[in-house]
């Protein structure tokens, strides 16, 4: 009897270890991975990618306690609530709503146990950089990574071949750098060299509008943002001289300090010919023109939304206003709505810009405005501006029909 007892009792640990293992086998990410177009077969496959090729990745834990923190950034934007404007700091945030030391330290040792090197860590345990070689990702998250003709572009992407399934008790919300079938892009439309401005009323050369303008438009030339600080989302550097010809050109002086911040690695620097930065010069000076007060503007640069995104909502300083003038689309849309939840619970407001496009869709490759769409921004379209003069006080203005946001 005590033979056959314990032979159960084994038998029962070896079920329960192979439960266990089959569990965290089977855990899925908390957001999805694979295209449609791979799933549905518009995109053809071509290959596989090199074994040996390296790949950098951040993993990305979900936040705790999500009904209390909708409780509580319900509060905190209610001015009837005794919470209202008691942002947190990013220690307070951590502590109550992000990832577990325990389960951080979990991540850690999965990651170099599957061959990963961990390259960057961050403050509020949301996210882990780690870099490895294709043949070490696809063995950590039990995926392939294939090579497929994009169906709409002429170029190929690569993607995982199925939702990765970690062997990991703690889940993960997302993977960042899994794929590149959607490359982000500036908001704006660039018109022919020959194309003549629309633009009547602008104080700059050709009667183009200067930051400045809007700021006289709307606030009349009184507030300057003042011991304000911006961070600007860019996926790409800049060549500063290109600032600095934009301001002599427009016969103004730029008083306020910039710094380019690398987020993940990514060169902050763009030099034409072989680099364009016209969108990034772009959003410098309409701000700068706005806010010529503010007290710092950052530059915050990367390859993936996660590594920016989150850079800003670890900052020291943060930034209070954030803005983004680029547009991509993830596989899942709620994929960066940690770091848009921890930007409300610090008081930090991003803007995102609905584009010159006028696309809303809803088709396989997703909406084509992400993120202006989700509920966590504040999406910004464009207007056609009448100020009463050349660097004058408002007089009118029209929204943009066709353009700038859709629905």
């Amino acid at each position: 009897m005590r033979r056959i007892c314990k032979s159960l009792l084994t038998i029962v640990a070896f079920l329960s270890a192979a439960s266990m293992v089959s569990f965290a086998r089977s855990l899925p990410l908390a957001t999805r991975h694979v295209r449609e177009v791979t799933s549905n077969g518009l995109a053809k496959s071509v290959g596989r990618l090199p074994s040996t090729q390296t790949m950098r990745l951040v993993l990305v834990l979900p936040l705790r306690n999500q009904a209390e923190l909708d409780s509580f950034l319900k509060d905190l934007y209610d001015p009837n609530s005794a919470s209202y404007r008691q942002f947190l700091t990013v220690e307070e945030f951590t502590a109550r709503f992000g990832p577990r030391e325990e389960d951080y330290a979990a991540l850690i040792n999965f990651a170099e146990a599957h061959g990963l090197q961990v390259v960057a860590t961050s403050r509020n345990r949301l996210n882990l950089d780690v870099v490895g070689s294709v043949a070490s990702i696809e063995a950590a998250f039990h995926v392939t990574m294939g090579v497929y003709q994009h169906p709409t572009e002429n170029r190929t992407f690569y993607a995982p071949d199925r939702e990765p399934t970690p062997d990991l008790q703690v889940r993960l919300w997302h993977i960042a750098g899994l794929d590149n079938y959607s490359i982000p892009r500036p908001a704006l439309h660039q018109k022919q060299p020959a194309a003549k401005p629309s633009a009547t009323t602008g104080s700059g050369p050709s009667a183009s509008f200067l930051g400045s303008d809007m700021r006289a438009a709307y606030y009349g030339g009184s507030l300057t943002g003042a011991g304000q600080s911006l961070g600007l989302l860019e996926y790409y550097g800049t060549d500063l001289a290109d600032l600095a010809t934009y301001f002599a050109n427009a016969h103004q002086t730029n008083n306020v300090p910039i710094t380019l911040l690398s987020t993940d690695g990514t060169s902050t620097s763009c030099v034409y010919p072989s680099c364009d930065d016209t969108e990034q010069t772009l959003d410098m000076t309409q701000a700068l023109g706005m806010a010529p007060g503010l007290s710092s503007l950052v530059m915050y640069v990367g390859s993936s939304d996660a590594a920016i995104f989150n850079a800003m909502a670890t900052a020291n300083p943060l930034n209070a206003q954030l803005s983004s003038s680029w547009t991509w689309w993830p596989a899942d849309p709620s994929t960066d709505d940690p770091y848009f939840q921890e930007f409300a619970a610090q008081g930090q407001n991003l803007f995102q810009a609905a584009g010159d496009s006028g696309k809303w869709t809803s088709s396989g490759s997703g909406s084509e405005i992400y993120p202006a769409d989700d509920l966590y921004v504040t999406s910004v379209e464009g207007m056609d501006l009448l100020p009463s003069s050349a660097g004058g006080p408002w007089s009118s203005e029209t929204v943009w029909v066709d353009g700038g946001g859709g629905i």
